[in-house]
């Protein structure tokens, strides 16, 4: 083992001595090249190594010196051991504002499904928003045309405040619900802060979601009254959602007019018009009080609903403070949006750490993304797959050198050379921290530091806090093996309650036991396992384990998108399958279908993605559809999915 560490420290150091020079002296095709002959068949191929001034500057490295312990893995096992202990130090570093303390920091007496945190704190999340300097920028905002404009954080607690006003004036009460159907932009970091603010439920949901979809969300969280805006500039054009609310809901809406043209419903109201005083009183609440809904998609055709509650933020923060290293004079931008969890994780965990976000509200595609990465000096930048191959196919981002420090990648399966392209758009400055997790935890689970070594498209670590088990194909669990994870509770973030679904039927029934005899939780993801280098293991993403997909960055259910196929008149039967990709990277959707009619494959191709893209989601894209004479079943009549899987691979 010894010899074969050694072997691969003289390949890295090859490596990094070819990256050093590679964006100005190698086109990317021969860094690829270059670094598959210094790997050869090493899985282990280690892209990026920290320096001892990364280690040093980082906030890991402050929190191992109040752990008092030496190397990131005592961290980490630190924190699993002393759970309690642990996020009472994240609490305190955080600077979490408290009008009443806690007196106890964690209460399990009722098991590990059911388990208090900060026992008998008084709080609103938003408080701790607000603590940097009132003249310090909290939003850099910039559009297609170059248009830019920044909100200290003085000016954006004001405009909190007025949104907190204006629901009041609206006569909307605490525990009510408030849906936000827009992108994400100025207006909505303060509506959804102003929601949460005034004691309400932020109810978050995509704007790419149909007029179909949004209703059916609006009526599951049961919201009374929705923030929007009329339309807005993308891709060069210019999308309108207010149609979508007129058609979805007649409750009442506040829209954000982009044109001056705009007619609103008698009942509707205009942004400015909405707005009340800047001295509105911060509603106190419980820890556990509910401050937004999100949605994810189950195994079942009706989305999850989520709620996050005035906890859930923390582990947003603490995710962002140091697993993606996120620095009080960062600049951090990720291309998401409201309707997603990424969406209220980048207000949190940048505001909390008391940062400076960036937000683009056109094409992250585009050549005006890349300038404006530039241009603001982004120094944390979050993105997706989809999107770094969007990239790499363009060159579009190749006119622009970036000041990134730290990349980090969620919503999908990353694919290696599409990563190791993304770092040496950098000049391989950065690692690429993966970060897989889920809305119903409030950030990650399985992620990377800057402290350990980054390989593209691998993590490196569960997060801290979380610990985690792995259950092979023979059904054994243990804390590292190839297979399918399952999180080991109690931690900040984790749900504990759905709105329309039971909690311990979605994630406890049927789980494997922990050691104490506690069902494990299960997530639905599996993993394969690299290999080990100075006490880092290296984890790549096998998929889902489950019938939920994730396309586009947007975890959906299969039976959702059948139900939406089986409309078409020649379908009899289908199954939606998702392929991952031998050389790694995005799930792609592939269809199965039975039918007793002749029909033209792209004819019906075309015709099944235009029923998606009206019912469910455009970002939904079919990458084939095949015929069959059976859909394999079990003896309970459960379709086989994996056996289509391998039937297609």
């Amino acid at each position: 083992m010894e010899t074969e560490d050694n072997n691969l420290t003289q390949k890295i150091q090859q490596w990094l001595a070819v990256a050093s020079t590679a964006r100005d002296t190698l086109s990317f095709e021969q860094v690829w090249q270059s670094y598959q002959d210094v790997y050869g068949s090493e899985p282990r191929k280690i892209a990026w190594q920290p320096d001892e001034p990364t280690i040093q500057k980082s906030n890991l490295s402050d929190l191992m010196k109040r752990a008092g312990v030496k190397s990131y893995s005592e961290l980490y096992e630190w924190s699993i051991q002393n759970r309690a202990a642990f996020w009472e130090i994240v609490v305190e570093q955080l600077n979490i504002q408290l009008t009443e303390s806690y007196q106890q920091i964690v209460d399990n007496s009722q098991g590990n499904e059911e388990v208090n945190w900060l026992v008998g704190a008084q709080l609103n999340i938003v408080e701790s928003c607000f603590q940097a300097p009132a003249d310090k920028p909290a939003l850099t905002l910039a559009d297609e045309s170059g248009q830019t404009k920044t909100l200290t954080y003085g000016q954006l607690e004001a405009l909190v405040n007025r949104v907190a006003s204006g629901l009041q004036n609206m006569g909307l009460k605490p525990g009510d619900a408030v849906a936000l159907y827009m992108p994400l932009g100025k207006e909505a970091v303060a509506a959804y802060l102003g929601v949460v603010n005034a004691g309400m439920a932020a109810v978050l949901i995509a704007d790419s979601f149909s007029a179909q979809e949004l209703s059916s969300r609006l009526k599951i969280a049961k919201a009374k009254a929705i923030v929007t805006v009329d339309a807005y500039a993308y891709n060069q054009k210019m999308l309108n959602v207010y149609s979508r609310v007129k058609e979805a809901t007649p409750l009442r809406a506040i829209v954000v007019k982009n044109q001056s043209d705009t007619q609103l419903r008698p009942d509707d109201i205009n942004w400015d018009d909405f707005l009340g005083e800047s001295t509105a009183e911060t509603h106190i609440g419980q820890p556990d009080d509910t401050i937004s809904i999100l949605f994810s998609s189950g195994t079942t055709q009706e989305p999850k609903a989520i709620p996050w509650n005035h906890l859930t933020p923390i582990k947003c923060a603490m995710d962002g403070r140091y697993h993606q290293n996120i620095h009080a004079e960062d600049v951090v931008t990720w291309t998401t949006g409201m309707g997603w969890m990424m969406g209220p994780w980048l207000i949190f965990a940048t505001l909390m750490n008391q940062a400076t976000i960036a937000l683009f509200t056109g094409s992250a595609a585009s050549e005006a993304f890349g300038k404006f990465v530039a241009d603001t000096k982004v120094s944390v930048l979050g993105t997706i797959p989809s999107l770094v191959k969007v990239w790499r196919a363009s060159k579009v981002m190749e006119s622009y050198r970036w000041s990134v420090r730290v990349f980090s990648s969620t919503g999908e399966p990353s694919n290696a050379e599409d990563y190791l392209y993304l770092m040496w758009l950098n000049d391989f400055q950065a690692p690429i921290i993966e970060y897989c997790g889920g809305t119903e935890i409030g950030g990650g689970y399985l992620t990377g530091t800057v402290m350990q070594p980054a390989i593209p498209a691998t993590f490196t670590t569960p997060a801290l806090g979380l610990e985690l088990r792995f259950r092979n194909s023979n059904g054994q669990l243990t804390p590292v093996q190839d297979g399918e994870v399952f999180i080991v509770p109690p931690a900040i973030g984790l749900s504990q309650k759905l709105l329309n679904r039971n909690h311990h039927e979605a994630y406890y029934a049927d789980s494997p036991t922990f050691e104490d005899g506690h069902p494990l939780r299960k997530h639905g993801d599996n993993y394969r396992i690299l290999g080990e280098y100075n006490q880092t293991v290296f984890y790549r993403s096998q998929g889902r384990a489950d019938d939920v997909m994730n396309l586009g960055g947007i975890k959906v259910s299969a039976v959702e998108i059948e139900k939406v196929l089986n409309q078409h008149a020649v379908i009899a039967e289908s199954a939606a399958v998702a392929i991952s990709p031998p050389e790694g990277g995005p799930e792609q959707l592939v269809v199965f279908y039975l039918t007793n009619q002749v029909v033209e494959k792209e004819p019906l191709k075309k015709e099944l993605q235009k029923l998606i893209s009206q019912q469910l989601n455009p970002l939904f894209r079919i990458a084939d559809v095949v015929q069959t004479e059976s859909l394999p079943r079990t003896a309970s009549n459960k379709l086989m999915r994996r056996a289509l899987r391998k039937e297609y691979g």
